[in-house]
């Protein structure tokens, strides 16, 4: 520090200068910064402000991730047959049963380790090839903000069911299903297409996993697929 200090005092006005001008630049975009992020902390303080002072906005109150399966055109913000989505409210894949260890189900009465049951007349399976319990049906009615853990969160409100026993859902901020699912998550329901024992997991091609993100779950003899999106949710509307 000194001996710079002393350099610099030895050096004509023309050298100092040099030396200065790049320190007054890499000050004034210092203080550019600041500036910057003193209004962005401002801007974000009245927006705080605004929604308490208003308390219109919808709150929401944090929760541990839960799964919602669901059904819809990708590219639609809003749309019906909500009543036939459901929810994981714990993470099946990791209490799922791979298909190798089927027969070892199939012992255990359909018990799995994690103490759901299967059933052979509607299963599901996950991208790796696991057997995943049955989501919770259906989906209350509510507010839920979902992401697909990738760029775009938003709230999902699936309404009431109406007189023709239909419930709507809807997206805001414009988002589409496809920008709220996440795609790395597969996951299809697999029913008995030709009668009872006709639809197996014994029957499914472990080969054909894991599932590439995004892509189709693959078929399984005997059985009609039915493939569901899957969004995260991470937060639920607080009652008024």
């Amino acid at each position: 520090m000194i001996s710079k200090f002393r350099t610099i005092r030895a050096q004509s006005p023309s050298q100092q200068e040099t030396v200065l001008k790049p320190r007054r630049r890499t000050q004034q975009r210092i203080r550019r910064a600041c500036l910057s992020a003193a209004l962005l902390m401002t801007m974000a303080t009245l927006s705080q402000s605004v929604h308490a002072i208003g308390g219109s906005e919808t709150k929401f109150k944090r929760i541990p991730t839960q799964f919602i399966a669901a059904l819809g055109d990708p590219a639609a913000s809003a749309g019906s047959g909500a009543q036939l989505w459901g929810v994981w409210p714990l993470d099946p894949g990791p209490r799922g049963v791979r298909l190798n260890r089927f027969e070892h189900l199939k012992a255990a009465g359909g018990l799995a380790p994690a103490r759901w049951r299967f059933d052979e007349k509607d299963w599901w399976l996950e991208e790796h090839g696991l057997i995943m319990e049955q989501p919770n049906f259906p989906l209350p009615p509510g507010q839920y903000r979902v992401t697909g853990d990738r760029e775009m969160t938003a709230v999902l409100t699936i309404y009431p069911t109406d007189k023709n026993g239909d419930r709507r859902w809807e997206l805001d901020k414009g988002a589409r299903l496809h920008d709220v699912t996440h795609l790395a998550c597969r996951s299809a329901r697999y029913t008995p297409a030709a009668g009872e024992g006709s639809c197996s997991p014994a029957k499914a091609q472990q080969a054909a996993f894991p599932v590439a993100p995004g892509a189709v779950m693959p078929p399984v003899a005997g059985c009609k697929k039915q493939d569901y999106a899957v969004l995260f949710v991470t937060g639920v509307a607080l009652e008024d």
